[in-house]
């Protein structure tokens, strides 16, 4: 990727005015016109929302991109119509004991909404703030629920050599681990700071923290490929998007896929979800006192931000060496076969008009802010290369032929991708490839960078899931 190392956030604030103008219209349209009977909104098919029956994971992110676009334009009444979404018709998602996704629908309403009010963005009725630190604490207890262990032969550094080790299992089964997931865990550090813990049998708690740890950890042995192995495909910083276990005994089976082209290449979003995990959570767990740690996971914090610290460089380093064109979008995978037929494809702007291989836009806006927020984390000499990249990903999905400007079309980020191997995304005719559609998570995510960078310059408190000291 090119990266420039000269722009600055403030560069970007005439193209996030624009973008937050254009969701505000555009998330108003589908409030209005959406028929709830279909189930939540999926991605755009001819630039209309349509839904697809997987798994309900972008409800919170239909109604928090009118809670992030309110945010971003200081537009109290889009806010309160995400709240009064949010309190009508969230409820459900926080008691789904069968999803992997707490992390996506809930902190994208609830948690908004809840840090909306730290901030005192607009008045409101007492009992709302116990309300969502209540119904957060009852989705990070819920999503903890979905535990497996793995049998743990030989303590790994890849693991910080912690002697037990597990995962929150994906809506596959319990034999299932699935990358995305690094994203959702943050749910269960939210719940762990305000308190709260998991009973289950025998009144036996679960500390919220040390699981959301562990299912890091078990996704760095597991999911990502630290290139220190003999096997060819072991390629540092690559990410499997779904490891597998064996239930009888709990121990790893095999590497493998549900989107992207197999278990040995790089399915661009999920690389981008770990990158943002891993980044998100070093942040918050920067944030808690050593001994506090400790005390809960059993384990040194250093040891721990040491590891996740690595996954989050070498994901992040692979998503520029070798997994993004030049102008930070990435293809679907990097592995895709018609890949080949695009000659030096990562030396030259992405081409979502190919005959080929579709772009993923929504996997560079997640990759985007996880490159920023690792800036942070690492400093401003460390981390200057991932900031300036982060930024200059921005600057490109802000714009055309990325930014949605249609009014006749309901999205806000094109070239969006949802399922390449299940053939589920519309290919516009006179087309071979998916192109010109948006999906819920990309439009999402691109407000929430928006909102991200726009707090780096406009004096609000910087972004983050957690409350801060």
């Amino acid at each position: 990727m090119r990266i420039d190392n000269d722009i600055q956030p403030a560069d970007l604030t005439p193209a996030i005015e624009r973008a937050l103008t254009l969701a505000a219209r555009k998330s108003r349209a589908i409030d209005r016109a959406w028929d709830r009977d279909q189930g939540a909104p999926v991605y755009t098919v001819e630039g209309k929302y349509t839904t697809r029956g997987w798994t309900e994971w972008t409800q919170g992110f239909q109604y928090g991109c009118l809670i992030l676009a309110g945010d971003g334009l200081d537009d109290e009444a889009l806010m309160r119509l995400g709240r009064r979404r949010t309190i009508k018709r969230m409820l459900p998602h926080v008691t789904h004991t069968g999803v992997h996704d707490h992390g996506f629908n809930n902190l994208s309403t609830y948690g908004n909404l809840l840090r909306l009010q730290r901030e005192k963005r607009w008045q409101y009725d007492g009992w709302e703030l116990m309300l969502y630190l209540n119904l957060i604490c009852a989705s990070g207890a819920v999503q903890a629920s979905r535990w497996s262990g793995v049998a743990v032969k030989e303590p790994s550094k890849h693991a910080a050599m912690s002697p037990s080790l597990g995962y929150i299992y994906s809506f596959n089964g319990p034999h299932s681990l699935f990358v995305d997931t690094m994203r959702t865990t943050r749910v269960l550090c939210a719940a762990w700071q305000h308190g709260h813990f998991l009973m289950h049998e025998n009144d036996m708690s679960a500390d919220l923290l040390k699981r959301a740890v562990l299912h890091g950890l078990t996704t760095s042995q597991y999911v990502v490929f630290h290139g220190d192995t003999d096997h060819v495909y072991d390629v540092k910083g690559r990410t499997a998007h779904e490891a597998v276990f064996n239930r009888n005994n709990g121990q790893f089976r095999c590497r493998a896929t549900q989107q992207g082209y197999s278990p040995f290449s790089t399915w661009t979003r999920g690389l981008a979800w770990a990158m943002l995990g891993y980044a998100e959570q070093l942040e918050f767990y920067e944030s808690i006192s050593a001994a506090d740690f400790k005390a809960s996971v059993g384990l040194p914090k250093k040891a721990v931000i040491d590891v996740y610290k690595r996954c989050a460089i070498a994901t992040c380093d692979h998503y520029l060496n070798d997994a993004t064109a030049s102008d930070g979008v990435p293809y679907w995978d990097d592995g895709a076969p018609g890949l080949g037929q695009l000659d030096d494809w990562r030396d030259k702007p992405a081409d979502p008009y190919n005959d080929h291989e579709p772009v993923d836009a929504s996997a560079a806006a997640i990759a985007a802010q996880g490159l920023l927020r690792l800036g942070r984390v690492l400093g401003s000499t460390k981390g200057k290369r991932y900031t300036q990249a982060g930024l200059s990903v921005a600057r490109t999905l802000f714009d055309e032929p990325y930014l949605s400007t249609k009014r006749s079309h309901q999205g806000l980020l094109l070239h969006s991708v949802y399922h390449r191997p299940n053939g589920w995304d519309h290919i516009p005719k006179g087309r071979k490839v998916p192109c010109d559609e948006s999906s819920m998570w990309g439009d999402y995510h691109l407000l929430e960078l928006a909102v991200y960078i726009q707090r780096l310059t406009n004096g609000r408190p910087y972004l983050t899931f957690f409350d801060q000291p």
